[in-house]
Protein backbone atom coordinates (compact mmCIF):
# COMPACT_ATOMS: atom_id res chain seq x y z
CA UNK A 1 0.00 0.00 0.00
CA UNK A 2 1.12 3.52 -1.11
CA UNK A 3 2.37 5.70 1.60
CA UNK A 4 -0.12 8.54 2.50
CA UNK A 5 3.14 11.25 1.62
CA UNK A 6 4.04 9.55 -1.47
CA UNK A 7 0.13 9.75 -2.39
CA UNK A 8 0.31 13.66 -1.48
CA UNK A 9 3.44 14.12 -3.53
CA UNK A 10 2.11 12.43 -6.82
CA UNK A 11 -0.80 14.56 -6.27
CA UNK A 12 1.12 17.86 -6.21
CA UNK A 13 3.03 16.96 -9.18
CA UNK A 14 -0.01 16.47 -10.97
CA UNK A 15 -1.64 19.40 -10.08
CA UNK A 16 1.38 21.51 -11.38
CA UNK A 17 1.60 19.87 -14.35
CA UNK A 18 -2.41 20.37 -15.32
CA UNK A 19 -1.51 23.58 -13.56
CA UNK A 20 1.19 24.15 -15.93
CA UNK A 21 -0.37 22.86 -19.02
CA UNK A 22 -3.72 24.64 -18.65
CA UNK A 23 -1.70 28.22 -18.69
CA UNK A 24 0.99 27.99 -21.19
CA UNK A 25 3.16 29.90 -19.00
CA UNK A 26 5.90 27.77 -19.18
CA UNK A 27 6.53 27.51 -23.72
CA UNK A 28 6.97 30.71 -25.84
CA UNK A 29 8.05 30.75 -29.58
CA UNK A 30 10.16 32.68 -31.03
CA UNK A 31 9.23 34.47 -34.50
CA UNK A 32 11.82 35.82 -36.83
CA UNK A 33 11.39 37.05 -40.68
CA UNK A 34 13.51 35.99 -43.70
CA UNK A 35 13.35 37.98 -46.85
CA UNK A 36 15.55 39.08 -49.59
CA UNK A 37 18.14 37.44 -51.18
CA UNK A 38 20.30 35.26 -48.78
CA UNK A 39 23.60 36.93 -47.86
CA UNK A 40 25.56 36.79 -44.98
CA UNK A 41 23.51 39.34 -43.22
CA UNK A 42 21.28 36.65 -43.83
CA UNK A 43 23.49 34.14 -42.19
CA UNK A 44 24.21 36.32 -39.18
CA UNK A 45 20.12 36.96 -38.36
CA UNK A 46 19.41 33.33 -38.47
CA UNK A 47 22.06 32.20 -36.00
CA UNK A 48 21.61 34.91 -33.73
CA UNK A 49 18.16 33.94 -33.67
CA UNK A 50 18.80 30.22 -32.87
CA UNK A 51 21.13 31.27 -30.04
CA UNK A 52 18.95 33.45 -28.42
CA UNK A 53 15.65 30.66 -29.00
CA UNK A 54 18.39 28.17 -27.10
CA UNK A 55 19.41 30.51 -24.09
CA UNK A 56 15.47 31.46 -23.42
CA UNK A 57 14.62 27.77 -23.68
CA UNK A 58 11.82 28.57 -26.34
CA UNK A 59 9.70 26.33 -27.33
CA UNK A 60 10.89 26.58 -31.36
CA UNK A 61 11.50 28.91 -33.78
CA UNK A 62 9.60 29.95 -36.81
CA UNK A 63 11.39 31.35 -39.69
CA UNK A 64 8.81 33.27 -41.75
CA UNK A 65 10.49 32.99 -45.25
CA UNK A 66 9.87 34.82 -48.72
CA UNK A 67 12.81 34.98 -50.30
CA UNK A 68 13.81 34.68 -54.63
CA UNK A 69 16.92 32.82 -53.25
CA UNK A 70 20.79 33.76 -52.60
CA UNK A 71 23.98 33.13 -52.49
CA UNK A 72 25.13 29.10 -51.83
CA UNK A 73 27.82 29.66 -49.33
CA UNK A 74 25.20 31.91 -47.26
CA UNK A 75 22.63 29.05 -47.79
CA UNK A 76 24.79 26.38 -46.70
CA UNK A 77 25.59 28.15 -43.45
CA UNK A 78 22.12 29.18 -42.34
CA UNK A 79 21.21 24.98 -43.01
CA UNK A 80 24.16 24.09 -40.72
CA UNK A 81 22.63 26.12 -37.80
CA UNK A 82 19.30 24.44 -38.39
CA UNK A 83 20.56 21.19 -38.53
CA UNK A 84 22.80 21.24 -35.52
CA UNK A 85 19.82 23.78 -33.25
CA UNK A 86 18.86 21.94 -30.54
CA UNK A 87 15.49 24.20 -30.53
CA UNK A 88 13.17 22.63 -33.35
CA UNK A 89 13.21 25.20 -36.21
CA UNK A 90 9.71 25.92 -38.06
CA UNK A 91 10.10 27.71 -41.70
CA UNK A 92 6.56 29.14 -43.01
CA UNK A 93 6.41 30.48 -46.24
CA UNK A 94 4.70 33.63 -45.95
CA UNK A 95 2.41 35.77 -46.12
CA UNK A 96 0.26 35.32 -49.39
CA UNK A 97 2.36 35.79 -52.26
CA UNK A 98 5.63 35.16 -50.99
CA UNK A 99 7.98 32.51 -52.29
CA UNK A 100 10.98 30.03 -51.22
CA UNK A 101 12.81 30.48 -54.23
CA UNK A 102 16.36 29.02 -54.89
CA UNK A 103 18.33 28.85 -51.93
CA UNK A 104 14.98 29.31 -50.15
CA UNK A 105 13.89 25.20 -51.21
CA UNK A 106 17.01 24.52 -49.26
CA UNK A 107 16.43 26.50 -46.00
CA UNK A 108 12.19 25.20 -46.04
CA UNK A 109 13.74 21.38 -46.78
CA UNK A 110 16.33 21.60 -43.53
CA UNK A 111 12.83 22.46 -41.67
CA UNK A 112 11.91 20.73 -38.34
CA UNK A 113 8.29 21.18 -39.49
CA UNK A 114 7.88 23.03 -43.44
CA UNK A 115 4.53 25.24 -43.67
CA UNK A 116 3.11 27.08 -46.51
CA UNK A 117 0.58 29.60 -46.56
CA UNK A 118 -2.24 29.84 -49.21
CA UNK A 119 -0.95 31.58 -52.41
CA UNK A 120 2.58 30.43 -52.12
CA UNK A 121 5.30 28.87 -54.35
CA UNK A 122 8.34 27.09 -53.94
CA UNK A 123 10.79 26.10 -56.32
CA UNK A 124 13.82 26.93 -59.17
CA UNK A 125 16.55 25.70 -56.40
CA UNK A 126 19.63 26.71 -58.33
CA UNK A 127 21.54 29.16 -55.50
CA UNK A 128 24.61 31.26 -56.56
CA UNK A 129 28.06 31.13 -55.48
CA UNK A 130 30.29 33.93 -54.87
CA UNK A 131 33.08 34.50 -56.86
CA UNK A 132 31.41 35.14 -60.22
CA UNK A 133 30.32 32.98 -63.42
CA UNK A 134 30.91 29.70 -63.94
CA UNK A 135 33.56 28.94 -65.71
CA UNK A 136 33.13 25.96 -68.03
CA UNK A 137 30.10 23.28 -68.33
CA UNK A 138 32.10 20.95 -66.57
CA UNK A 139 32.31 22.98 -63.70
CA UNK A 140 28.52 23.84 -64.39
CA UNK A 141 28.03 20.00 -63.76
CA UNK A 142 29.99 19.45 -60.74
CA UNK A 143 28.15 21.92 -59.31
CA UNK A 144 24.48 20.86 -60.11
CA UNK A 145 25.76 17.37 -58.95
CA UNK A 146 26.97 18.93 -55.47
CA UNK A 147 23.54 20.95 -55.57
CA UNK A 148 21.38 17.47 -55.96
CA UNK A 149 23.31 15.28 -53.22
CA UNK A 150 23.08 18.05 -51.09
CA UNK A 151 19.50 18.79 -50.91
CA UNK A 152 18.99 15.28 -51.49
CA UNK A 153 20.13 14.16 -48.49
CA UNK A 154 18.50 17.15 -46.31
CA UNK A 155 15.26 16.40 -47.94
CA UNK A 156 15.84 12.20 -46.81
CA UNK A 157 16.77 13.66 -43.01
CA UNK A 158 13.21 15.03 -42.73
CA UNK A 159 11.27 12.22 -44.44
CA UNK A 160 10.18 14.77 -47.47
CA UNK A 161 10.61 14.10 -51.29
CA UNK A 162 13.88 13.61 -52.61
CA UNK A 163 12.87 13.11 -55.61
CA UNK A 164 11.24 16.41 -56.52
CA UNK A 165 13.91 18.44 -54.61
CA UNK A 166 16.40 17.38 -57.51
CA UNK A 167 13.82 18.54 -59.98
CA UNK A 168 13.85 21.72 -58.53
CA UNK A 169 18.09 21.77 -58.90
CA UNK A 170 18.39 19.92 -62.40
CA UNK A 171 15.02 21.53 -64.18
CA UNK A 172 14.25 24.31 -61.77
CA UNK A 173 10.36 23.05 -60.82
CA UNK A 174 8.14 24.91 -58.62
CA UNK A 175 5.25 23.85 -56.61
CA UNK A 176 1.88 25.80 -54.74
CA UNK A 177 0.88 25.72 -51.48
CA UNK A 178 -1.34 22.82 -52.46
CA UNK A 179 0.54 21.24 -54.35
CA UNK A 180 3.78 20.97 -52.05
CA UNK A 181 1.38 19.47 -49.09
CA UNK A 182 0.53 16.89 -51.79
CA UNK A 183 3.70 16.12 -53.23
CA UNK A 184 5.12 15.61 -49.10
CA UNK A 185 7.29 18.91 -49.96
CA UNK A 186 6.07 20.19 -46.94
CA UNK A 187 3.95 19.52 -44.06
CA UNK A 188 1.39 21.82 -43.34
CA UNK A 189 -0.63 24.68 -45.55
CA UNK A 190 -2.16 27.09 -42.93
CA UNK A 191 -3.31 30.78 -43.49
CA UNK A 192 -1.84 32.08 -40.33
CA UNK A 193 0.72 31.98 -38.14
CA UNK A 194 -1.64 31.25 -35.10
CA UNK A 195 -3.26 28.25 -37.06
CA UNK A 196 0.34 26.51 -37.87
CA UNK A 197 1.24 27.02 -34.10
CA UNK A 198 -1.87 25.09 -33.01
CA UNK A 199 -1.46 22.58 -35.85
CA UNK A 200 2.23 22.08 -34.95
CA UNK A 201 1.59 21.36 -31.06
CA UNK A 202 1.68 17.70 -30.03
CA UNK A 203 4.16 16.97 -33.33
CA UNK A 204 7.84 15.41 -32.05
CA UNK A 205 10.85 15.96 -34.03
CA UNK A 206 14.55 15.68 -33.87
CA UNK A 207 16.80 17.61 -32.49
CA UNK A 208 20.67 17.64 -31.60
CA UNK A 209 19.52 16.44 -28.46
CA UNK A 210 17.06 13.80 -29.18
CA UNK A 211 13.34 14.05 -29.39
CA UNK A 212 11.08 16.90 -28.35
CA UNK A 213 7.64 17.11 -28.37
CA UNK A 214 6.27 20.41 -29.83
CA UNK A 215 4.33 21.96 -27.20
CA UNK A 216 2.76 25.55 -29.33
CA UNK A 217 -0.85 25.69 -28.94
CA UNK A 218 -1.15 28.29 -26.23
CA UNK A 219 2.52 29.46 -26.05
CA UNK A 220 3.48 33.22 -25.97
CA UNK A 221 4.74 34.69 -29.70
CA UNK A 222 7.87 36.81 -29.54
CA UNK A 223 8.73 38.75 -32.73
CA UNK A 224 12.48 39.42 -33.11
CA UNK A 225 13.31 41.92 -35.38
CA UNK A 226 16.87 42.52 -37.09
CA UNK A 227 19.23 44.37 -35.01
CA UNK A 228 19.90 47.33 -36.22
CA UNK A 229 23.47 46.68 -37.66
CA UNK A 230 21.70 43.71 -39.92
CA UNK A 231 19.55 45.77 -41.38
CA UNK A 232 22.60 48.37 -42.06
CA UNK A 233 24.56 45.62 -43.39
CA UNK A 234 21.68 44.29 -45.08
CA UNK A 235 21.16 47.30 -47.15
CA UNK A 236 24.52 47.86 -48.11
CA UNK A 237 24.78 44.46 -49.12
CA UNK A 238 21.95 45.51 -52.15
CA UNK A 239 24.01 45.52 -55.74
CA UNK A 240 22.45 48.64 -56.52
CA UNK A 241 23.23 50.61 -53.34
CA UNK A 242 26.95 48.93 -53.29
CA UNK A 243 27.14 50.33 -56.69
CA UNK A 244 26.65 53.63 -56.04
CA UNK A 245 28.87 53.89 -53.19
CA UNK A 246 31.70 52.87 -55.57
CA UNK A 247 30.81 55.64 -57.84
CA UNK A 248 30.64 57.85 -55.25
CA UNK A 249 33.80 57.22 -53.97
CA UNK A 250 35.71 57.44 -57.38
CA UNK A 251 34.11 60.49 -57.40
CA UNK A 252 35.22 61.75 -53.87
CA UNK A 253 39.03 60.00 -54.65
CA UNK A 254 39.72 61.71 -58.05
CA UNK A 255 38.45 65.09 -57.04
CA UNK A 256 41.38 64.70 -54.38
CA UNK A 257 43.88 63.77 -56.22
CA UNK A 258 43.14 66.42 -59.12
CA UNK A 259 42.73 69.05 -56.08
CA UNK A 260 44.66 68.17 -53.52
CA UNK A 261 44.14 69.36 -50.24
CA UNK A 262 40.52 69.41 -50.31
CA UNK A 263 40.31 66.70 -47.77
CA UNK A 264 37.13 66.07 -47.25
CA UNK A 265 36.07 64.73 -51.01
CA UNK A 266 38.90 62.20 -50.30
CA UNK A 267 38.12 61.03 -46.65
CA UNK A 268 34.69 60.68 -47.65
CA UNK A 269 35.64 58.81 -51.22
CA UNK A 270 37.72 56.42 -49.76
CA UNK A 271 35.11 55.69 -46.76
CA UNK A 272 32.57 54.69 -49.83
CA UNK A 273 34.74 53.01 -51.68
CA UNK A 274 35.45 50.92 -48.73
CA UNK A 275 32.09 49.78 -47.71
CA UNK A 276 31.33 49.61 -51.25
CA UNK A 277 34.30 47.02 -51.72
CA UNK A 278 32.52 44.98 -48.46
CA UNK A 279 29.39 45.17 -50.05
CA UNK A 280 30.48 43.91 -53.20
CA UNK A 281 32.67 40.86 -51.68
CA UNK A 282 29.78 39.31 -51.02
CA UNK A 283 27.88 39.30 -54.44
CA UNK A 284 29.69 37.53 -57.52
CA UNK A 285 31.78 39.95 -59.21
CA UNK A 286 32.63 39.67 -62.50
CA UNK A 287 36.20 41.26 -62.95
CA UNK A 288 35.79 41.92 -66.83
CA UNK A 289 33.06 44.16 -65.54
CA UNK A 290 34.90 46.07 -63.09
CA UNK A 291 37.87 46.30 -65.36
CA UNK A 292 35.64 47.56 -68.19
CA UNK A 293 34.18 50.14 -65.37
CA UNK A 294 37.55 51.03 -64.63
CA UNK A 295 38.59 51.85 -68.19
CA UNK A 296 35.88 53.81 -68.95
CA UNK A 297 36.44 56.29 -66.25
CA UNK A 298 40.29 56.62 -67.21
CA UNK A 299 39.00 57.55 -70.90
CA UNK A 300 36.64 60.63 -68.77
CA UNK A 301 39.43 61.81 -66.96
CA UNK A 302 42.12 61.46 -70.15
CA UNK A 303 39.60 63.30 -72.05
CA UNK A 304 40.70 66.84 -69.74
CA UNK A 305 43.96 66.67 -71.11
CA UNK A 306 43.83 65.55 -74.82
CA UNK A 307 41.60 67.23 -77.12
CA UNK A 308 39.54 64.44 -78.90
CA UNK A 309 36.87 65.63 -79.97
CA UNK A 310 34.55 64.15 -77.93
CA UNK A 311 35.66 60.26 -78.80
CA UNK A 312 37.90 59.83 -74.92
CA UNK A 313 33.93 60.67 -73.92
CA UNK A 314 31.96 58.76 -75.69
CA UNK A 315 34.15 55.76 -75.22
CA UNK A 316 33.94 55.95 -71.48
CA UNK A 317 30.58 56.21 -71.48
CA UNK A 318 30.70 53.30 -73.51
CA UNK A 319 32.99 51.33 -71.53
CA UNK A 320 31.47 52.59 -68.38
CA UNK A 321 28.05 51.71 -69.25
CA UNK A 322 28.95 47.92 -70.13
CA UNK A 323 31.20 47.39 -67.31
CA UNK A 324 28.98 48.30 -64.90
CA UNK A 325 25.97 45.76 -66.55
CA UNK A 326 28.43 43.02 -66.45
CA UNK A 327 30.05 43.98 -63.04
CA UNK A 328 27.50 41.73 -61.09
CA UNK A 329 27.55 38.16 -62.71
CA UNK A 330 24.26 36.67 -62.01
CA UNK A 331 21.28 35.49 -64.23
CA UNK A 332 19.31 36.28 -61.44
CA UNK A 333 17.57 39.84 -61.18
CA UNK A 334 17.90 40.44 -57.79
CA UNK A 335 21.32 40.11 -57.54
CA UNK A 336 22.38 42.34 -60.47
CA UNK A 337 22.46 46.50 -61.04
CA UNK A 338 19.56 47.81 -62.33
CA UNK A 339 19.66 49.88 -65.17
CA UNK A 340 17.91 52.58 -63.73
CA UNK A 341 21.18 52.89 -61.24
CA UNK A 342 23.32 52.30 -63.88
CA UNK A 343 21.98 55.05 -66.87
CA UNK A 344 21.78 58.26 -64.46
CA UNK A 345 25.25 56.85 -62.78
CA UNK A 346 27.00 56.83 -66.26
CA UNK A 347 25.40 60.39 -66.97
CA UNK A 348 26.78 61.22 -63.59
CA UNK A 349 30.34 60.23 -63.99
CA UNK A 350 30.45 61.97 -67.02
CA UNK A 351 28.93 65.31 -65.85
CA UNK A 352 31.35 65.02 -62.80
CA UNK A 353 34.39 64.78 -64.71
CA UNK A 354 33.85 67.21 -67.96
CA UNK A 355 32.56 70.35 -65.62
CA UNK A 356 33.68 69.59 -61.57
CA UNK A 357 37.20 67.80 -62.34
CA UNK A 358 37.45 70.34 -65.26
CA UNK A 359 36.70 73.10 -63.51
CA UNK A 360 39.34 72.37 -61.04
CA UNK A 361 42.12 71.37 -63.69
CA UNK A 362 41.70 75.06 -65.16
CA UNK A 363 41.66 76.98 -61.89
CA UNK A 364 45.03 75.14 -60.92
CA UNK A 365 46.21 76.49 -64.73
CA UNK A 366 45.01 80.09 -63.90
CA UNK A 367 47.63 82.85 -62.79
CA UNK A 368 47.72 83.65 -59.57
CA UNK A 369 46.20 86.47 -57.96
CA UNK A 370 46.58 86.73 -54.61
CA UNK A 371 49.49 86.85 -51.93
CA UNK A 372 53.10 87.86 -52.94
CA UNK A 373 52.90 85.59 -56.17
CA UNK A 374 50.18 87.65 -57.39
CA UNK A 375 51.89 90.63 -57.52
CA UNK A 376 54.21 89.95 -60.47
CA UNK A 377 52.98 91.51 -63.84
CA UNK A 378 51.12 93.97 -61.86
CA UNK A 379 51.70 97.79 -62.83
CA UNK A 380 51.55 100.86 -60.50
CA UNK A 381 53.61 104.28 -60.08
CA UNK A 382 57.00 104.92 -58.86
CA UNK A 383 56.71 107.16 -55.65
CA UNK A 384 60.18 108.05 -55.32
CA UNK A 385 63.15 107.89 -57.58
CA UNK A 386 64.07 104.16 -57.92
CA UNK A 387 67.14 102.63 -58.63
CA UNK A 388 69.71 100.01 -58.37
CA UNK A 389 69.88 100.61 -54.28
CA UNK A 390 66.16 101.45 -52.87
CA UNK A 391 63.00 103.80 -53.59
CA UNK A 392 59.42 103.06 -53.16
CA UNK A 393 56.26 102.66 -55.56
CA UNK A 394 52.69 102.44 -55.38
CA UNK A 395 51.44 98.88 -56.51
CA UNK A 396 47.98 97.09 -55.98
CA UNK A 397 46.75 100.03 -53.72
CA UNK A 398 49.94 99.64 -51.39
CA UNK A 399 53.56 101.26 -50.76
CA UNK A 400 56.30 99.22 -51.58
CA UNK A 401 60.32 99.61 -51.12
CA UNK A 402 61.62 98.44 -54.59
CA UNK A 403 64.72 98.28 -56.20
CA UNK A 404 65.36 98.57 -60.03
CA UNK A 405 67.93 97.96 -62.73
CA UNK A 406 67.51 101.13 -64.51
CA UNK A 407 66.76 104.72 -62.51
CA UNK A 408 63.20 105.31 -62.56
CA UNK A 409 62.26 108.83 -61.87
CA UNK A 410 59.13 109.76 -59.77
CA UNK A 411 55.71 109.42 -60.77
CA UNK A 412 56.45 107.04 -63.95
CA UNK A 413 54.40 104.11 -64.55
CA UNK A 414 56.12 101.27 -63.62
CA UNK A 415 55.53 97.06 -63.40
CA UNK A 416 56.57 94.26 -61.21
CA UNK A 417 59.15 91.90 -62.13
CA UNK A 418 60.19 89.81 -58.96
CA UNK A 419 59.25 90.10 -55.33
CA UNK A 420 62.05 89.43 -52.91
CA UNK A 421 60.45 89.18 -49.82
CA UNK A 422 58.99 92.41 -48.39
CA UNK A 423 60.83 94.36 -51.54
CA UNK A 424 59.72 94.24 -55.64
CA UNK A 425 61.94 94.48 -58.29
CA UNK A 426 60.54 97.11 -60.91
CA UNK A 427 61.16 98.22 -64.31
CA UNK A 428 59.78 101.38 -65.88
CA UNK A 429 57.24 100.73 -68.68
CA UNK A 430 58.17 104.41 -70.58
CA UNK A 431 61.47 102.29 -70.86
CA UNK A 432 59.84 99.29 -72.09
CA UNK A 433 57.62 100.69 -74.40
CA UNK A 434 60.71 102.76 -75.90
CA UNK A 435 62.94 99.50 -76.18
CA UNK A 436 60.05 97.73 -77.86
CA UNK A 437 59.57 100.76 -80.05
CA UNK A 438 62.74 100.68 -80.68
CA UNK A 439 62.79 97.25 -81.75
CA UNK A 440 60.33 97.49 -84.00
CA UNK A 441 62.15 100.23 -85.44
CA UNK A 442 65.29 98.39 -86.47
CA UNK A 443 63.51 95.41 -87.44
CA UNK A 444 61.83 97.45 -90.38
CA UNK A 445 64.97 98.87 -91.62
Amino acid sequence: MMKPSRILSCMLLAVTLAWTDATGAATRVDVIKLTGPIGPVSVQHVSAAIERAEDDRSECLVIMLDTPGGLLESTQLIIKDMLASNVPVVVYVAPSGAGAGSAGVFITMSAHVAAMAPGTSIGAASPVGIGGAVADSTMQEKIENFSVSYIRSIADKHGRNADWAEQAVRKSVALTDREAVEQNVVELNVATLDSLLVQIDGTVVEVREGSRVLRTKDAEVQIREMNWNHRVLNVLSNPNIAYLLMMLGFYGLIYEFINPGAIFPGVVGGMCVIIGLFALQTLPINYAGLLLLLLGLGLFVTELFLVSGGLLTLGGAVAFTIGSMMLIDSPYPYLRISLYAIIPAVIATGAFVLFAVGYALKAQKRPTTTGSQGLIGETGRARTAVDARSGKVFVHGEYWFATSDAPIEPDTPIRVLKVNGLRLQVESLDSSADATKQGEDSHGV
